[in-house]
């Protein structure tokens, strides 16, 4: 094999992000130095996980690479591997785009700040821990990654250390993300004494069908240890934290690539090591989770008052739907779930980098102190429309696409085991989509339209470059938008497919007939998967479609209707006023942009408060939260598994 081989690839890919950290420290004081490292070590891996998408998602071919080339001796795996099959490749490709487009970003975002050097080199490790995590073939190195992606988070966290709360936020995200690291470590601890291996492939084979006590101990281990990863509830105040506080070019790596390791790893974890998906009671777990998930941080968003924390709320909303599509166990969930993973990467990742503009040019992220941008930054507002109308699943944008073919797997599921729960978490995602509408409909008005305030006068454009990455994921927005068939079929069915074909993944790694002769009868194939759909752009999609989501606003309308705030006499009525009513009694509601729905926050005050509350803040309570979900956890395991 020669050193130049494609076989490579997955190696070059994690040791460019290592090498480029390696360089910047030792020449990264002079810019154009600095600059042209960082981008030669985020392209080159994007370019070489591009190359791969023939062999690995068109042809199925999986890559296997053994350091030091250490191949298995008989049945026994010896040294760490790599592996990618199309499942590995796809989250890699997702890793690979967000940290190149949001380097491109940084070159002019980040001028002003200080330490610069020491922020490329945090934010490649940040990149190569989450790329190593994604291609990784060995449980270890996993957790090796996690560890060091979750330090490099922490410290760009508090990069801006000056900002408010960015050392709390940090230390938060510190504390918790410890826990769940050490989760990690000692999940995986229990199944190699169990297994003697740490291999992926060996583990898969080995793992099912043994499940005794410390086997269950090691599986709720090792997903909470997941979860805190993709911040999941009960973790999602770690995000909301983490993006108040960081650069809005490390957002965009916290909420689209450190959000994705945690999916990747319970998808690694339920489909491959554990086998766990077939079994209803899982299903039901996870698109628990996930509408608990979308349907909580929706609402916790429409409650925020911060550009970035509302932002980081929906981000962790999206990725309950995401969570949810994944625990259907069906191909069409699958495929639509990664669609949506995909999409939330790129939509996420355009209005994070609108709302870094936004605080570039005027210093703050309050929407109270916000308005009126659209006449001083008009690009910056029509790419933040493109993310606003993606991520609230309006036609014809990638979000649509995404939200749709997992509102039919959904329903599909409900039709096929007659569960009437699954209708339900189709009508909670359709909910959840009309909340995110209304939650950017302020967004826009409260930042970027009504009146201008005086502190925003000397607001200008961001230089090009700004908007130039903005303008490579609101590209990419529209394209997956448009095109939804080439995406299912180059991108997201191939990688479903590779979920289900863990005995494919084993063989590959271990030598063929490997699973066959440890796992017998049991030996998971490939099986053959349907991703069926009525389409996406069919008239009869678009009709139901319009008359779900018509209910679904109504209902929203009727628990948010305006109670009475005051009534004034017809003669407190200004003259300017009087051609607008007929009669009725007039009442006023003065609330500003940055607080739209007022009304509906109003009656539903008692829901808010209950979760205000919850939300101390402090971080002994989301460790406590932390501690109890790990506890929930084993239960679950021991009695289901």
């Amino acid at each position: 094999m020669s050193f130049l081989s494609y076989q490579h690839f997955p190696i070059f890919t994690i040791m460019l992000y290592f090498l480029g950290a390696f360089l910047i420290v030792v020449f990264g004081k002079a810019k154009a130095l600095r600059h042209a490292v960082a981008f030669l070590c985020t392209a080159g891996p994007l370019a070489l996980l591009i190359s791969l998408i023939g062999r690995v998602m068109v042809h199925g071919e999986i890559i296997s690479y053994w350091m030091g080339n250490r191949t298995p001796v008989g049945d026994y795996a010896i040294g760490i591997a790599l592996e990618v099959d199309a499942l590995s490749l796809f989250f890699g490709l997702l890793v690979a785009t967000a940290v190149f487009v949001a380097c491109l970003y940084s070159f002019r975002y980040m001028e002003r700040d200080h330490n610069v050097p020491q922020y490329y080199t945090l934010y490649l490790m940040l990149a190569g821990g989450v790329m190593g995590l994604v291609l990784s073939g060995d449980l270890f190195n996993m957790f090796i990654m996690v560890e060091i992606l979750t330090f490099a988070a922490v410290a760009l966290t508090a990069f801006r250390n000056k900002v408010t709360g960015a050392l709390e936020a940090a230390f938060k995200y510190l504390v918790v993300g410890s826990i769940g690291s050490t989760c990690i470590l000692a999940g995986t601890i229990i199944l190699y004494a169990q297994a003697r291996t740490l291999n992926l492939a060996q583990l898969a084979a080995v793992i099912p069908g043994n499940f005794g006590v410390s086997t269950k101990l090691a599986f709720a281990l090792l997903f909470i240890g997941f979860c805190t990863k993709a911040f999941i509830v009960p973790f999602h105040p770690l995000a909301a934290d983490a993006h108040g506080a960081a650069p809005a070019s490390v957002s965009v790596l916290i909420s689209g690539v450190l959000t994705k390791s945690g999916i990747y790893g319970i998808i690694r974890l339920v489909f491959f090591l554990f086998q766990t998906m077939n079994l209803g009671t899982m299903q039901f777990w996870l698109v628990f989770l996930g509408s608990v998930s979308m349907f909580v941080c929706v609402t916790m968003a429409l409650a925020q008052h911060d550009f970035k924390r509302l932002l980081a709320f929906h981000s962790i909303s999206q990725i309950g739907y995401v969570l949810t599509a994944v625990g259907l166990a069906t191909g069409l969930g699958i495929s639509a779930g990664l669609y949506h993973a995909m999409n939330h990467t790129l939509f996420k990742g355009l209005l994070f980098l609108a709302a870094g503009a936004v605080l570039h040019e005027t210093g703050t992220t309050d929407l109270g102190k916000l308005g009126g941008l659209a006449k001083k930054m008009p690009h910056t507002a029509a790419l933040f429309l493109i993310g606003a109308a993606s991520i609230s699943g309006i036609p014809p944008f990638n979000g649509f696409a995404s939200k749709w073919l997992i509102y039919q797997a959904t329903y599909q599921k409900a039709a096929e085991t007659g569960n009437i729960g699954f209708a339900l978490v189709t009508v909670i995602a359709l909910v959840t989509s009309t909340l995110t509408l209304a939650s950017f409909v302020k967004v826009t008005q409260s930042v970027f339209f009504g009146q201008m305030p005086e502190e925003c006068k000397n607001a200008k454009e961001v230089p090009f470059g700004m908007r130039f990455a903005m303008g490579i994921l609101a590209l990419l927005c529209i394209l997956t938008g448009l095109f939804p068939g080439l995406v299912t079929r180059y991108l997201t069915e191939p990688a479903a497919k590779a979920a289900f074909a863990a005995g494919n993944y084993i063989n590959a790694m271990m030598g063929q007939g490997y699973a066959e002769r440890i796992m017998g009868a049991a030996a998971p194939g490939a099986p053959a998967v349907s991703f069926a759909s009525s389409g996406v752009w069919s008239p009869l999609s678009w009709l139901l479609l319009l008359m779900i989501a018509l209910l679904a606003i109504c209902v929203v309308a009727l628990s948010g209707k305006y109670d009475k705030v005051s009534v004034r006499s017809s003669k407190e009525v200004e003259k300017k006023y009087q051609l607008f009513y007929g009669g009725e009694t007039q009442s006023f509601s003065q609330v500003g942009g940055g607080d739209l729905f007022w009304g509906f926050k109003h009656n539903w005050r008692h829901y808010f408060s209950f979760m205000h509350d919850l939300h101390s803040g402090i971080v002994n309570d989301y460790s406590l939260w932390a501690v109890v979900a790990l506890a929930l956890a084993i239960v679950y395991a021991l009695i289901v598994l």
